[in-house]
This record gives C-alpha cells, sequence and structure tokens, in this order.
C-alpha cells in the first residue's frame, strides 16, 4: 500500500528532464523539519491509501512511460510499497524518476533516476548522505545563498555536471526576481540552470 497525495499528467517543469511529458505520482508525508517555502506542502498531510495495481493501472492509463515520482518525500514509503511500485512499473517498460530531499537514506538498489534536492535549514544541511553515489543529480533552490551551495558541493566531492541550480519562490514574480543572479552563477561554476517552468507557465496553480 502505498499513501498518494495526488497523480496526474503534465510537463516535467525542472531539473535534468524539464519539458518532457510525464506522469506525477505523489507521494504523502515529509520529513522534519519542514521547509517554509514549499510549494507542496498540501503533501504533507494524510492521503489516499492505495494498493500498488491500482495505481499501476492509472498509471499506464495515462498513456506515458516516463513517471515522476515526488512528494513530500518518497523514500518514507520505499519499504511498504514504492519498491514494489518501482520494479512493476520498470517491468512494464516505464522509465522512473525521483525527487528526493535526501533527508532519509536513499536505496541503492533503486533502479530510477534520482533527482535530489538537499534542504538547508536552521542553519544546517538536512542530507543523510550515506550513499550519495546514487544520486544522478543535485538540484539546489537558490536565492542568495551561493557559498552554502559551494560548500556542499565541495564537501561532498559532486562533480559540476551533476549539479542543476533553481531560483527559489512559488510564484512567477519570485522565481523571475534572481534569475539573472543564478544564470551568471551558473556560468561561473559550470553548473545546469534550472528554471521552473510550471511555475513561469501556472504562477502558485496546482496539479499542472
Amino acid at each position: 500500500m502505498l499513501e498518494v497525495t495526488e497523480l496526474f499528467s503534465s510537463l516535467q517543469g525542472e531539473g535534468p528532464f524539464a519539458g518532457k511529458p510525464a506522469v506525477f505520482v505523489r507521494l504523502s508525508r515529509c520529513l522534519p523539519p519542514l521547509c517554509p517555502w514549499c510549494d507542496t506542502a498540501f503533501a504533507w498531510q494524510p492521503g489516499t491509501m492505495m494498493e500498488v495495481d491500482d495505481l499501476v493501472e492509472q498509471i499506464i492509463g495515462h498513456g506515458c512511460n516516463f513517471v515522476v515520482i515526488t512528494g513530500g518525500e518518497p523514500f518514507l514509503q520505499w519499504s511498504t510499497g514504492l519498491q514494489c511500485l518501482e520494479e512493476t512499473l520498470v517491468d512494464k517498460g516505464c522509465f522512473v524518476q525521483y525527487e528526493t530531499s535526501g533527508k532519509v537514506s536513499l536505496p541503492e538498489q533503486s533502479k530510477g533516476f534520482i533527482v535530489c534536492s538537499p534542504k538547508y535549514l536552521d542553519a544546517m544541511w538536512h542530507f543523510a548522505g550515506t550513499n550519495c553515489s546514487v544520486v544522478d543529480a543535485f538540484k539546489f533552490v537558490v536565492e542568495n545563498d551561493f557559498q552554502m551551495v559551494d560548500d556542499f558541493v565541495a564537501a561532498w566531492k559532486i562533480p559540476a555536471e551533476k549539479v542543476w541550480i533553481m531560483p527559489q519562490g512559488a510564484t512567477r514574480e519570485a522565481q523571475l526576481k534572481n534569475f539573472e543572479t543564478i544564470w551568471r552563477y551558473c556560468v561561473e561554476r559550470g553548473f545546469t540552470f534550472s528554471p521552473r517552468l510550471h511555475i513561469l507557465a501556472f504562477d502558485n496553480k496546482n496539479g499542472v
């Protein structure tokens, strides 16, 4: 069984697969400390319990083989249904991409493409980090705290080609505010700039 907040089809709005058609599965619950700027805080609340087979049927019904599993923090449910969901989807020819905070240990046996967005809260990074090598891409939400990102990247020896930088902000106006500064930072560091396309297109509307 998996606790699900929502399921919908759209385009991936950010990161390495920005612009790609996808089916989104948003799993419920997250791990404290919770981010005050979170634009999907509704996923912190209890969701709907679903059997894996029923969830797979709904996903396949969208006719798209690119599946983004997000949250909340999806890996909180790895041992209670997520591993089974991933295995079933992969067997059916789907490509699975995860969006995770990295607050919990990431499963080395996962066959998904793991995009990790570490969170800096209470003057520290909240990142389990014990199996950093399983992360395929790191995504950092930044306003003007570039030194913190530089320190994290250096501490974990993350190659520049695995780093995506996104402007902080849950609205179109907030996103655009720091575009130029973050663009120049990415040029200087050799990082990849990632806008949040869904916010630029729909502002703070959910389910898109």
